[in-house]
Protein backbone atom coordinates (compact mmCIF):
# COMPACT_ATOMS: atom_id res chain seq x y z
CA UNK A 1 0.00 0.00 0.00
CA UNK A 2 2.96 2.58 1.01
CA UNK A 3 4.55 1.66 -2.85
CA UNK A 4 1.17 2.48 -4.33
CA UNK A 5 0.90 5.79 -2.33
CA UNK A 6 4.28 6.70 -2.92
CA UNK A 7 4.17 6.16 -6.92
CA UNK A 8 0.72 7.86 -7.00
CA UNK A 9 2.30 11.11 -5.27
CA UNK A 10 5.28 11.10 -7.08
CA UNK A 11 3.21 10.79 -10.90
CA UNK A 12 0.84 13.40 -9.20
CA UNK A 13 3.71 15.62 -8.53
CA UNK A 14 4.98 14.94 -12.31
CA UNK A 15 1.79 15.97 -13.71
CA UNK A 16 1.65 19.21 -11.71
CA UNK A 17 5.49 20.02 -12.50
CA UNK A 18 4.41 19.67 -16.50
CA UNK A 19 1.86 21.88 -15.80
CA UNK A 20 3.07 24.45 -14.25
CA UNK A 21 5.86 24.51 -17.03
CA UNK A 22 3.19 24.38 -19.78
CA UNK A 23 1.70 27.45 -18.07
CA UNK A 24 4.95 29.03 -18.05
CA UNK A 25 5.61 28.42 -21.92
CA UNK A 26 2.09 29.87 -22.57
CA UNK A 27 2.84 33.28 -20.44
CA UNK A 28 6.05 33.34 -22.17
CA UNK A 29 4.11 32.99 -25.56
CA UNK A 30 1.61 35.63 -25.14
CA UNK A 31 3.87 38.34 -23.58
CA UNK A 32 6.56 37.45 -26.87
CA UNK A 33 3.34 37.99 -28.98
CA UNK A 34 2.00 41.72 -27.09
CA UNK A 35 6.20 42.69 -27.53
CA UNK A 36 6.11 41.63 -31.46
CA UNK A 37 3.15 43.42 -32.58
CA UNK A 38 3.71 46.28 -30.38
CA UNK A 39 7.40 46.88 -32.38
CA UNK A 40 5.42 46.67 -36.00
CA UNK A 41 5.07 50.16 -37.12
CA UNK A 42 1.20 51.07 -38.30
CA UNK A 43 0.75 51.33 -42.07
CA UNK A 44 1.02 55.20 -43.56
CA UNK A 45 -2.77 56.64 -43.76
CA UNK A 46 -4.04 55.73 -47.17
CA UNK A 47 -1.06 53.13 -48.01
CA UNK A 48 -0.51 55.33 -50.98
CA UNK A 49 1.92 58.05 -51.85
CA UNK A 50 -0.86 59.43 -54.39
CA UNK A 51 -3.00 64.16 -54.66
CA UNK A 52 -5.30 61.60 -56.21
CA UNK A 53 -5.05 60.96 -58.08
CA UNK A 54 -7.68 60.99 -58.64
CA UNK A 55 -6.91 57.80 -58.96
CA UNK A 56 -6.61 58.66 -62.07
CA UNK A 57 -7.17 58.46 -60.63
CA UNK A 58 -6.35 59.37 -60.72
CA UNK A 59 -6.76 59.14 -61.15
CA UNK A 60 -10.92 56.81 -64.03
CA UNK A 61 -14.20 58.18 -62.87
CA UNK A 62 -14.46 60.81 -60.85
CA UNK A 63 -11.48 61.66 -58.75
CA UNK A 64 -10.64 62.42 -55.40
CA UNK A 65 -7.30 62.35 -53.84
CA UNK A 66 -3.87 62.81 -55.58
CA UNK A 67 -1.18 63.87 -53.90
CA UNK A 68 0.86 63.22 -57.17
CA UNK A 69 3.98 61.13 -57.60
CA UNK A 70 4.54 62.42 -61.03
CA UNK A 71 6.86 65.08 -61.48
CA UNK A 72 6.99 68.08 -58.79
CA UNK A 73 3.45 70.22 -59.25
CA UNK A 74 4.24 73.66 -60.10
CA UNK A 75 1.57 76.23 -58.32
CA UNK A 76 -0.20 78.63 -61.04
CA UNK A 77 1.13 82.41 -60.75
CA UNK A 78 -2.04 83.65 -61.79
CA UNK A 79 -4.99 83.94 -59.75
CA UNK A 80 -8.20 84.24 -61.83
CA UNK A 81 -8.47 88.01 -61.62
CA UNK A 82 -4.68 88.29 -63.32
CA UNK A 83 -2.97 88.93 -59.68
CA UNK A 84 -0.03 87.29 -58.34
CA UNK A 85 0.03 83.89 -56.70
CA UNK A 86 2.24 83.02 -53.33
CA UNK A 87 4.59 81.41 -55.23
CA UNK A 88 5.39 78.25 -57.19
CA UNK A 89 5.83 74.99 -55.49
CA UNK A 90 4.01 72.02 -54.41
CA UNK A 91 0.65 73.78 -53.96
CA UNK A 92 -0.88 75.87 -51.43
CA UNK A 93 -4.44 75.66 -49.52
CA UNK A 94 -5.58 73.42 -46.72
CA UNK A 95 -6.79 69.87 -47.45
CA UNK A 96 -5.43 67.18 -49.79
CA UNK A 97 -5.03 68.25 -53.44
CA UNK A 98 -7.33 66.69 -56.38
CA UNK A 99 -7.18 66.67 -60.44
CA UNK A 100 -9.06 69.27 -61.70
CA UNK A 101 -12.09 68.73 -63.68
CA UNK A 102 -15.18 70.74 -64.67
CA UNK A 103 -17.37 69.85 -61.56
CA UNK A 104 -14.56 72.35 -59.38
CA UNK A 105 -13.32 74.54 -61.95
CA UNK A 106 -15.04 77.68 -64.20
CA UNK A 107 -13.53 77.21 -67.54
CA UNK A 108 -14.01 79.60 -70.35
CA UNK A 109 -12.85 80.13 -73.58
CA UNK A 110 -11.63 83.81 -75.24
CA UNK A 111 -10.41 84.85 -78.64
CA UNK A 112 -6.97 86.36 -78.75
CA UNK A 113 -5.67 89.07 -80.96
CA UNK A 114 -2.23 87.56 -80.99
CA UNK A 115 -1.46 85.27 -81.95
CA UNK A 116 -3.64 85.05 -84.38
CA UNK A 117 -5.96 82.04 -85.33
CA UNK A 118 -5.91 81.69 -81.43
CA UNK A 119 -8.17 80.66 -78.69
CA UNK A 120 -7.32 80.72 -75.14
CA UNK A 121 -8.86 78.51 -72.52
CA UNK A 122 -8.43 79.70 -68.73
CA UNK A 123 -9.79 77.29 -66.29
CA UNK A 124 -10.40 78.86 -62.89
CA UNK A 125 -10.06 76.53 -59.32
CA UNK A 126 -13.78 77.14 -57.47
CA UNK A 127 -12.80 74.72 -55.08
CA UNK A 128 -12.03 74.88 -51.61
CA UNK A 129 -8.52 72.34 -51.96
CA UNK A 130 -5.73 72.73 -54.73
CA UNK A 131 -6.67 70.65 -57.52
CA UNK A 132 -3.92 69.51 -60.46
CA UNK A 133 -4.26 70.39 -63.82
CA UNK A 134 -2.54 67.48 -65.85
CA UNK A 135 -0.99 67.14 -69.28
CA UNK A 136 -3.19 69.15 -71.96
CA UNK A 137 -7.20 69.04 -71.89
CA UNK A 138 -8.54 67.12 -74.67
CA UNK A 139 -10.39 69.09 -76.99
CA UNK A 140 -13.89 67.94 -78.69
CA UNK A 141 -15.54 70.46 -81.51
CA UNK A 142 -19.12 70.06 -82.03
CA UNK A 143 -19.57 66.43 -83.13
CA UNK A 144 -16.00 66.15 -84.62
CA UNK A 145 -14.94 62.18 -83.96
CA UNK A 146 -10.73 62.33 -83.82
CA UNK A 147 -9.13 63.83 -81.28
CA UNK A 148 -7.61 67.80 -81.54
CA UNK A 149 -4.00 67.41 -81.67
CA UNK A 150 -2.05 68.41 -79.04
CA UNK A 151 1.27 69.76 -79.18
CA UNK A 152 4.08 68.16 -77.08
CA UNK A 153 6.68 71.05 -77.30
CA UNK A 154 4.07 73.22 -75.04
CA UNK A 155 5.25 70.33 -72.24
CA UNK A 156 6.04 71.98 -68.90
CA UNK A 157 8.62 71.02 -66.41
CA UNK A 158 6.07 70.34 -64.27
CA UNK A 159 2.30 69.60 -63.13
CA UNK A 160 0.72 72.83 -62.56
CA UNK A 161 -1.47 72.75 -59.65
CA UNK A 162 -4.33 75.75 -59.10
CA UNK A 163 -4.72 76.99 -55.49
CA UNK A 164 -8.52 77.96 -54.64
CA UNK A 165 -8.81 80.86 -56.90
CA UNK A 166 -5.74 80.51 -59.05
CA UNK A 167 -6.03 79.90 -63.22
CA UNK A 168 -4.39 77.91 -65.70
CA UNK A 169 -4.66 78.11 -69.12
CA UNK A 170 -4.06 76.41 -72.67
CA UNK A 171 -3.69 78.14 -75.76
CA UNK A 172 -5.77 76.81 -78.82
CA UNK A 173 -4.02 77.09 -82.02
CA UNK A 174 -7.05 77.09 -84.72
CA UNK A 175 -4.48 76.22 -87.68
CA UNK A 176 -1.11 75.27 -87.91
CA UNK A 177 1.16 74.75 -90.59
CA UNK A 178 0.83 73.99 -94.06
CA UNK A 179 -1.81 76.84 -94.95
CA UNK A 180 -4.79 76.04 -96.66
CA UNK A 181 -6.17 73.33 -95.18
CA UNK A 182 -9.92 72.39 -94.66
CA UNK A 183 -11.52 74.82 -92.28
CA UNK A 184 -14.44 72.86 -90.21
CA UNK A 185 -16.86 75.96 -88.09
CA UNK A 186 -18.10 75.41 -84.88
CA UNK A 187 -19.87 76.91 -82.05
CA UNK A 188 -19.30 74.04 -79.10
CA UNK A 189 -16.39 72.98 -77.14
CA UNK A 190 -15.93 69.78 -75.05
CA UNK A 191 -13.22 70.51 -72.35
CA UNK A 192 -12.91 67.31 -70.99
CA UNK A 193 -9.84 67.05 -68.22
CA UNK A 194 -6.99 64.14 -67.84
CA UNK A 195 -6.07 61.76 -65.38
CA UNK A 196 -2.65 61.42 -63.63
CA UNK A 197 -2.05 58.68 -65.79
CA UNK A 198 -2.97 60.36 -68.95
CA UNK A 199 -4.83 57.44 -70.06
CA UNK A 200 -8.15 59.12 -70.33
CA UNK A 201 -10.55 62.06 -68.98
CA UNK A 202 -11.78 61.75 -65.67
CA UNK A 203 -14.54 63.33 -64.18
CA UNK A 204 -16.94 66.13 -65.39
CA UNK A 205 -16.26 67.69 -68.69
CA UNK A 206 -16.91 71.31 -69.42
CA UNK A 207 -19.11 72.70 -72.04
CA UNK A 208 -18.92 75.44 -73.70
CA UNK A 209 -20.16 78.37 -76.52
CA UNK A 210 -17.17 78.96 -78.68
CA UNK A 211 -17.07 82.89 -80.27
CA UNK A 212 -19.01 83.35 -83.25
CA UNK A 213 -17.26 82.47 -86.58
CA UNK A 214 -14.96 79.97 -85.05
CA UNK A 215 -13.42 77.61 -87.41
CA UNK A 216 -10.31 75.33 -87.13
CA UNK A 217 -8.20 72.98 -89.31
CA UNK A 218 -7.57 69.42 -88.50
CA UNK A 219 -3.24 70.41 -87.79
CA UNK A 220 -4.30 72.60 -85.24
CA UNK A 221 -3.62 71.94 -81.58
CA UNK A 222 -4.04 72.67 -78.41
CA UNK A 223 -0.87 73.17 -75.57
CA UNK A 224 -0.68 71.83 -71.98
CA UNK A 225 -1.71 73.31 -69.19
CA UNK A 226 0.27 76.00 -68.11
CA UNK A 227 0.23 78.54 -64.97
CA UNK A 228 1.13 81.63 -66.66
CA UNK A 229 -1.12 82.84 -69.48
CA UNK A 230 2.27 84.58 -71.17
CA UNK A 231 3.51 80.84 -71.20
CA UNK A 232 0.33 79.47 -73.26
CA UNK A 233 0.69 82.42 -75.86
CA UNK A 234 3.39 81.63 -76.68
CA UNK A 235 3.07 78.86 -78.91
Amino acid sequence: MRKHLRTTTLAATALLAALSLTACNADDTVDNGKKAGASVPAAADGGSTAPDTGKDTAQGAEDGKDTSNTPAEKTSSKSSAGGSSAGKGSGSGSGKSVTCTGANTKVTVTQVSRPINHLLLTATNTGSTPCYAYYAPALRFDDAQSAFPVLQDSKPQAVTTLAPGQSAYAAIGLAGEPDGQEQHPSDHLTVYFMGRDNQGSVGSPAELTLPAGTTWADNGFVTYWQADMADALTY
